[in-house]
């Protein structure tokens, strides 16, 4: 059980580089340069800029390529330019230093801080995982968090979980760096290693504990053993694995047959 928790644990790496088209952002002092092979237009009256074809937009490590891209912004009193929105459609792909994204559509909404990504194909790549969702990527920026929504799916090497929705939560350390505060899948979870298959209606790891929990009709398939409750635990400090039943009169379930997990010579 301790092999599935972890992998829950190990999938945050990849949704960590979703934060890509939040970075891409019009920051004062930073250079955002866009390119394209058809056309850079001015819309004054409408308050936008377009840019068509073969575009290609880059700020710092972080670029954008899409067929065509969209910036809306607003006038202040002095007559300066304040991007509010940032959007990207047809086969966009946006690529950081950590990770590349793909996706038929993107959406950067600066005054929300909401960054999401959507269309067929959608898809997250890192060097060790890759996170597919049927729906979307989100990512809230004030609150560090982030969602693939729908069916989502991360997998790394032969490992792989699936829920409806995965979500982490980020905040800054006492360096200023990005780390691991909560890390959830919900609805229809499954976790699949080359050991055991676990499954329940919702799972959490909380990095300040380091324990996970998976919730809802527990099952673990391991070989011809399974293991069925109400709520696992895993403590990942102590490496102690726990099963409980329901309220009231809820039973723990185990089935195990003696041999069938012998240890190699």
């Amino acid at each position: 059980m301790r092999s599935a928790c972890f992998f829950l644990v190990a999938f945050c790496v990849c949704l960590a580089g979703l934060p890509a088209l939040a970075q891409l952002s019009p920051e004062r002092g930073k250079k955002l340069e866009i390119t394209a092979d058809g056309s850079l237009e001015w819309h004054r009256n409408e308050k936008f800029f377009r840019a068509n074809k073969n575009v290609r937009a880059q700020q710092g490590s972080t670029t954008l390529v899409s067929a065509l891209l969209t910036a809306k912004y607003t006038e202040t009193k002095d007559n300066d330019m304040n991007i509010t929105q940032i959007e990207a459609e047809g086969g966009v792909v946006i690529e950081s230093a950590q990770s590349k994204a793909y996706g038929e559509r993107a959406v950067y909404d600066l005054n929300k801080g909401l960054a999401t990504m959507t269309g067929k194909g959608l898809k997250l790549v890192t060097s060790e995982q890759t996170v597919t969702a049927k729906d979307h990527f989100e990512y809230w920026a004030a609150d560090g968090r982030l969602k693939a929504i729908g069916q989502a799916v991360a997998v790394q090497g032969q490992d792989r979980i699936e829920a409806d929705e995965l979500s982490a939560v980020f905040v800054k350390n006492a360096e200023g760096k990005r780390v691991l505060k909560t890390l959830e899948a919900k609805g229809n979870v499954k976790i699949t290693t080359p050991k055991e298959v676990l499954t329940g209606d919702y799972g959490i790891y909380r990095a300040e504990t380091n324990v996970a929990e998976v919730t809802g009709k527990v099952k673990i398939v391991r070989g011809p053993n399974t293991l069925e409750g109400n709520r696992a635990q895993v403590d990942l400090n102590t490496n102690v694995s726990s099963m409980f039943g329901g309220e009231g009169t809820g039973r723990v379930r185990a089935v195990f047959f003696p041999g069938s997990e012998k240890k190699p010579e």
